[in-house]
C-alpha cells in the first residue's frame, strides 16, 4: 500500500487524511502554519463556514457527524435588513430544511485532533517552497529557515488557493490556469452577545445588509456572537479605499447599517484591527498528474464564499475519491484519472455559481420581483415535488453535481419569467385554466432538464 503525503493541514487536508488513514494508508500531513490548537486563529480571516448535505456526508464518512452537530446552527433562511429598517425573511427551502453555521478554526482543530487519533503525522510549520512534479520531491522551508527535502509517493495538494503544487503544475507543458481577483475586498466584524449572553438578532438565519455595491453578512456562533463580514469594493466611491478615519467608518455606518451598528461596541476596533482581504478566483485544466499527485479542494478549484459552497466542494471531492477508492483498489492511475473527470466540471461550474450568488446576495434579494419570484419557487416545489426543485435547493439540499445545476439556470429563469409575466401567480393559481397550462409548463420543463445527468456523486 503506497505512502501518502498530504500538503496542508486545513479542513479538506485533515479531512482526507483520516479517510487515507481508516483505509491503512500511511498518511503524512505537512501545515506551513503553527499548530492551530495551541496558538489563537489569525484575527479576522475566519469567515463561518456554511455546512450543507455535501459538507455533512464527509463529515460522517469520517466519523465526525455526530460530534459536530452540537456546534452547528441551523439557518433556515436569509434574513433581510433592508435601508429603511424593515426586515423580512426568506427560507431556503420549501421543507424547513437549513444549512448550519459552523465555526471554520473549531472544525479545523477536530478534524487535525482526530486525523492524529487515526495515526496521521502532522507535520506544521514546513512551509512548502517547491514541488518537483516528476520526481514528486518537496522542498520545506522550516522557522530557522533551513531547508528540508521529502520524496512523496503519492501526494495531495491541500494548501489553499495559492497552492505550491497547483504553483508547480502551471510550469507543466499545457497546463491552463488562471486566478481572478475579484474588485471587491472583505473585513471581519463582531456582534457581542446580550447581558446573559443571548443572542440579539434571530440565531437560525443568515442575516444579510443588501445594499447594492457592497452588503454586510452575519452567521450566528454558539456563544451568542455573530460574526459579520462587509463585502465592498477596495476602491471607488463607497469602498474600503474611502474609510480611513473612524469618523468615516461611523458616519458610513449610520447610513447603511444602522440596526448594525447598535449591536457592534467595538466596531471601530475591529474595523481597523482586522485586515481587509480580497478574494480570488482559481481555474486550472490538470488536477493530477499521472498516478503521482492531485489537486484537491481550493488548491483545485478555490472559490467566492458566496454560496457557502467552498468547504462543501472540498469535502465532496474527499467523498469522490473515496468512492473511486472502492470502485478501483489501489488502482490511482485510473483513480485519479476518473477524480479529475468527475470533479473538474463540477469544480468549475461551483466557481460560476457562488460568483452567479454574490450577485443575488448583494443586489436581487432586495428587490420585491425577486422576492416574489423565490416564493413562487417555493409554491412550485409543493406543488410538483417530483418535477421542480429550485437551483438554490439543488445546491445546498442535494448530492446532484455542481455542472448538472448550473445548467439548469436557463430553463428555471425561462419556466419562472413565464409565469410571472401572467400577472399575479397567487390569483392566477386560483383559475383552473391557469392551472391547466402551469402544469403543462412545469412539465416541459422537466422534460428538458431531464436530459441532463443527475447523478449523485460520492
Amino acid at each position: 500500500m503506497r505512502q501518502v503525503t498530504i500538503l496542508g493541514a486545513g479542513l479538506v487536508g485533515s479531512l482526507l487524511a483520516i479517510i487515507l488513514r481508516k483505509r491503512g494508508y500511511e498518511v503524512n500531513l505537512y501545515e506551513r502554519r503553527p499548530d492551530m490548537r495551541n496558538a489563537l486563529i489569525s484575527a479576522g480571516k475566519s469567515i463561518n463556514l456554511a455546512t450543507s448535505h455535501r459538507g455533512w456526508k464527509a463529515l460522517e464518512l469520517a466519523g465526525l457527524k455526530t460530534e459536530m452537530e452540537p456546534l452547528a446552527i441551523p439557518m433556515y433562511g436569509r434574513y433581510l435588513h433592508q435601508p429603511d429598517g424593515n426586515t423580512a425573511f426568506q427560507p431556503y427551502s420549501k421543507n424547513n430544511e437549513a444549512i448550519y453555521s459552523v465555526s471554520r478554526g473549531d472544525l479545523n482543530k477536530k478534524l487535525m485532533t482526530l486525523s492524529e487519533k487515526h495515526g496521521v503525522k502532522i507535520h506544521f510549520e514546513h512551509r512548502c517552497t517547491n514541488v518537483d512534479v516528476a520526481s514528486n520531491v518537496i522542498t520545506f522551508e522550516l522557522p530557522d529557515k533551513s531547508q528540508k527535502t521529502v520524496h512523496a509517493d503519492l501526494l495531495f495538494g491541500a494548501d489553499g488557493a495559492f497552492s505550491a503544487l497547483r504553483e508547480a503544475y502551471t510550469h507543466l507543458n499545457r497546463v491552463d490556469c488562471d486566478q481572478v481577483y475579484l474588485e471587491y475586498a472583505y473585513k471581519e466584524l463582531c456582534i457581542l452577545p446580550g447581558k446573559n449572553g443571548e443572542w440579539l438578532m434571530e440565531k437560525n438565519a443568515l442575516h444579510i445588509w443588501p445594499r447594492g455595491n457592497f452588503m454586510l453578512i452575519a452567521l450566528p456562533n454558539t456563544d451568542g456572537t455573530f460574526t459579520c463580514t462587509l463585502f465592498m469594493p477596495f476602491e471607488g466611491a463607497i469602498s474600503f479605499g474611502k474609510l480611513k478615519t473612524e469618523a468615516e467608518v461611523t458616519a458610513f455606518f449610520d447610513k447603511y447599517f444602522a440596526d448594525a451598528k447598535e449591536l457592534m461596541p467595538e466596531m471601530l476596533k475591529d474595523f481597523f484591527t482586522n485586515p481587509t482581504s480580497s478574494l480570488i478566483t482559481t481555474r486550472i485544466s490538470s488536477w493530477h498528474y499521472s498516478d503521482k499527485s492531485a489537486l484537491i479542494g481550493d488548491a483545485a478549484h478555490a472559490i467566492v464564499p458566496f454560496y457557502g459552497q467552498g468547504m462543501n466542494a472540498g469535502f465532496e471531492d474527499c467523498t469522490v475519491l473515496s468512492s473511486l477508492m472502492d470502485k478501483h483498489g489501489e488502482d490511482w492511475d485510473t483513480i485519479l484519472n476518473e477524480y479529475q473527470v468527475m470533479r473538474k466540471p463540477n469544480g468549475d461550474a461551483v466557481r460560476q455559481l457562488a460568483l452567479y450568488n454574490f450577485i443575488e446576495m448583494r443586489d436581487k434579494v432586495a428587490d420585491p420581483k425577486f422576492l416574489e419570484r423565490k416564493k413562487i419557487e417555493k409554491d412550485l416545489g409543493k406543488r410538483y415535488p417530483d418535477q421542480f426543485i429550485s437551483v438554490y435547493e439543488m445546491v445546498s439540499f442535494s448530492h446532484t453535481p455542481y455542472n448538472t445545476t448550473i445548467q439548469c439556470i436557463q430553463a428555471q429563469d425561462q419556466l419562472l419569467e413565464r409565469i410571472m409575466n401572467e400577472g399575479d401567480f397567487f390569483a392566477n393559481v386560483e383559475k383552473s385554466g391557469f392551472c391547466d397550462n402551469l402544469g403543462k409548463w412545469v412539465t416541459d420543463y422537466y422534460n428538458a432538464v431531464q436530459q441532463l445527468d443527475f447523478g449523485n456523486e460520492g
